[in-house]
Parts: C-alpha cells; sequence; structure tokens
C-alpha cells in the first residue's frame, strides 16, 4: 500500500499538468482498451460471478454481471468524459482591486483521489476516466466480490495510458480486499487528497467515523416518491414503477411511497395491480396502518421508513397533505432524491422549496439522479452531503480552485 501511494503522489504532479489534447487522447485510448480486452474482461467477471453466487442477492449479481452491451456503454462513458470541457485552469472569478492587483480564482485538480467501492465493476473505469480528466490521480479500491473483474479493468485501462505515453500510475487498484487496506486509505494523511466511499450505508458510515483524510459521503438512498391529491394517476403509477423497479439495487431507486389519503382509495389497488398483480417480478408492499386497510401486504415494520432496501421492496405510507409528505421525508430521508407527482403549482412550491435534498424532482422519476443523465458523462458518487460538491460527482467536483495574483510590484 505504502509503495502503490507513493508511486501515485509521484505521479500527481504530471498528471496535473496534462494538456487537455493528450487526456483525451488518453481517454479514448483507456476505452479501446477496454474494448479489445472484452474477452480477458467477461472471463475475470465470470469467475467473480461464480464465487459470489451463494453470497449475494439476484439482484446484488446483477449489479456486479458485465456483458459485452455492459462493457460497450462503459467505454461510451468514457468517451463521453473526453468529450466534455476540461475544468482545469477554468477561471470561476476575476476582478482587479482598485489598486491594480488582478486577482483570478482558477479551478485545479484536487490531486490523489481514492475511492472505496462495493460491487459494481463499471465505477471502476467511470471513476478513472473522471480522475483523468479532471487531472487527478486515483487509487480504487473495489470490493472482494467484484476484484478480478476491477483487476482486468484497470489492466486494460492501464494499457490505453501507456500507448499514449502517460504513467500507468495514473490509475491504481488496491490489491487487498482486506478490512485493513481500506482503514490505510482512510487514514492515509499527506497521500490521499480526497477520499469517496461509494456503496452502502455500512460502508459510507465507516468512512465517515474513521477517515482521517478529507471524506465525502455519497450514495445511501432511501429515496421517496410523493403522490399529490392532485396527480395524474397513469403518471404516477409509471414514475413509481420506473423508480422502483428499473434497476433496484442502485441508490436512486425509490424506497418509500407516499400517497395522499384523499385519493388512497382509488389509487392504491391500482398500484397494488401494477406492482404486484400485473408483475413477473412482485414488489413486496410493506404498508402502514391506512394503506394495509385498503390492499394486501405487509405490515411496514419500526425500520421500513428507514431502510435502503435495494430490492424489490417498497414501504407505503398515507399522508395527509404536501406538508405532512415534507414532514416524513424530513425525518427519514438521506438527502438523496425525492419526487412529488402533482398537478398543483402550490403543491410543488412547497415541495421544491421545502424538501432538504441533493436532487428534488416534479413528476419524474428519481432514477434521473446520474451524473450522466444531468450532461456529466459519468459521476463519481452521489454527494448527500452540502460542502464541497452535492448530488452527482462529475468533473467539476472533482477540482478545488487557487487564487492566481497578478501584481506589478505591489506591497502592502
Amino acid at each position: 500500500m505504502k509503495t502503490m501511494l507513493e508511486a501515485a503522489k509521484a505521479a500527481k504532479t504530471e498528471i496535473a499538468c496534462l494538456t487537455t489534447e493528450r487526456k483525451n487522447a488518453a481517454l479514448n485510448a483507456m476505452a479501446g482498451a477496454l474494448l479489445s480486452h472484452e474477452a480477458e474482461i467477461l472471463a475475470a467477471n465470470a469467475l467473480d460471478l461464480e464465487a459470489a453466487k451463494s453470497r449475494i442477492s439476484t439482484v446484488m449479481l446483477d449489479r456486479l454481471r458485465l456483458t459485452p452491451a455492459r462493457i460497450a456503454d462503459m467505454a461510451g462513458g468514457i468517451r463521453q468524459v473526453a468529450a466534455l470541457p476540461d475544468p482545469v485552469g477554468q477561471i470561476l472569478e476575476e476582478h482587479t482591486r482598485p489598486d491594480g492587483l488582478h486577482i483570478q480564482k482558477t479551478a485545479v485538480p484536487m490531486g490523489v483521489i481514492a475511492i472505496i467501492y462495493e460491487s459494481r465493476p463499471n465505477v471502476t473505469s467511470d471513476a478513472a476516466a473522471l480522475a483523468l480528466k479532471s487531472g487527478n490521480v486515483c487509487v480504487l479500491r473495489g470490493g472482494k466480490e467484484a476484484f478480478r473483474s476491477a483487476n482486468a479493468i484497470v489492466t486494460a485501462l492501464r494499457a490505453g495510458l501507456a500507448s499514449q505515453g502517460i504513467p500507468e500510475n495514473a490509475i491504481n487498484l488496491v490489491q487487498d480486499t482486506s478490512r485493513d487496506s481500506a482503514t490505510a486509505l482512510m487514514t492515509a494523511n499527506g497521500y490521499i487528497d480526497l477520499l469517496i466511499p461509494r456503496g452502502g450505508a455500512g460502508l459510507i458510515n465507516t468512512c465517515v467515523r474513521t477517515a482521517t483524510v478529507p471524506c465525502i459521503a455519497t450514495g445511501t438512498g432511501i429515496c421517496h416518491v410523493y403522490v399529490e391529491k392532485t396527480a395524474d394517476w397513469k403518471m404516477a403509477l409509471d414514475i413509481i414503477e420506473n423508480a422502483k423497479t428499473s434497476r433496484p439495487s442502485v441508490c436512486n431507486a425509490e424506497e418509500v411511497l407516499l400517497v395522499d389519503r384523499a385519493i388512497a382509495p382509488g389509487f392504491l389497488p391500482m398500484l397494488y395491480d401494477r406492482l404486484v398483480t400485473k408483475r413477473e417480478t412482485k414488489v413486496e408492499l410493506r404498508l402502514d396502518e391506512t394503506a394495509a386497510s385498503i390492499i394486501p401486504g405487509r405490515a411496514a415494520g419500526e425500520m421500513d421508513f428507514d431502510t435502503e432496501f435495494l430490492d424489490y421492496i417498497l414501504a407505503v405510507k398515507c399522508v395527509e397533505n404536501v406538508q405532512e409528505a415534507v414532514a416524513h421525508i424530513a425525518a427519514h430521508s438521506t438527502g438523496h432524491s425525492e419526487a412529488i407527482v402533482t398537478c398543483s403549482a402550490e403543491a410543488e412550491k412547497i415541495f421544491t422549496s421545502q424538501v432538504d435534498s441533493a436532487a428534488v424532482y416534479v413528476n419524474a422519476s428519481t432514477r434521473f439522479t446520474d451524473g450522466g443523465e444531468f450532461g456529466l458523462g459519468c459521476e463519481m458518487g452521489i454527494s448527500t452531503q452540502k460542502l464541497h460538491a452535492r448530488g452527482p460527482m462529475g468533473l467539476r467536483e472533482l477540482t478545488t480552485y487557487k487564487y492566481l495574483i497578478h501584481g506589478n510590484g505591489h506591497t502592502r
């Protein structure tokens, strides 16, 4: 670990000074290398899947699985990052003082960014691409379930770097997947400039509690959809089904549904029909007392409104009005993504002004909280905190700034 961190630190000045043209050439070479190494990556992924079969859920296995189409998407994501504007060197603000001193606030790379993540192989290529384009060196520490896949991906990406004469140590993968290596990254003061955990609540909370290096809390998503009494019911059902079932294992999937009591007797049977009766993969509904008096389902337990299920499970609660919905979200949300389905301008205004989450939607699915969907190419993670970055972390969020001051012999 120490050798790797020293190599990463040694590479950061050269990576920070790369021109946009060289970074883009390297990114396109990395994308090409992913495709040319497809067979090796799929073979490694098959070993990971076989080893994980008895240890993780079907939903999580899908999260781990790679296919030629998913590898092509990963390569496409890298190319999208190459096509984005380079944030490094952008002048964020500038002004000239009355004494003639000219001050520029200029975007610069963070330096060495460590990413600790779990069983999503695509995070490996997304993180490496974003780090390079923003002039940073990355140290990746994946989960043991996806280690073989991540190692094959990093081997390909480093081959792409080497083909362009860029130090391979711009992208580093920790070979030890024990807790010791994670703790070492969390406490690597002097080597790591920013730590980003990307995974479940346990990982994120451990990093926030343990890290002595700067750390950004990301990802845990207890996301809500609120169906207000004036909502278009078909629109609401489409949004709910998409937010819950399109990919339930991701952090922007819906976990809690709130429904106005005024429409619950008519709306909830339609919800049951859509999510249970008509679906091959049925959604388990965990219902509060009011909802349970209208449709079949399991009674909601004490923690069901505070759980990121990451599965085909949806907690359902009936509320009196938008104020009660906002209050429930304030008490139970992780600050990730919330949505209201409404035709009321007044309800929309209350919801969007009072809900304090990174992404607040009106008549749209929470599944759009994603770097690619926001036009950022991909993202390093979804920040649920407020300092430095909030929401999808793209290129600009992976830079900091410094002040450049030009004088003409000025003294104070």
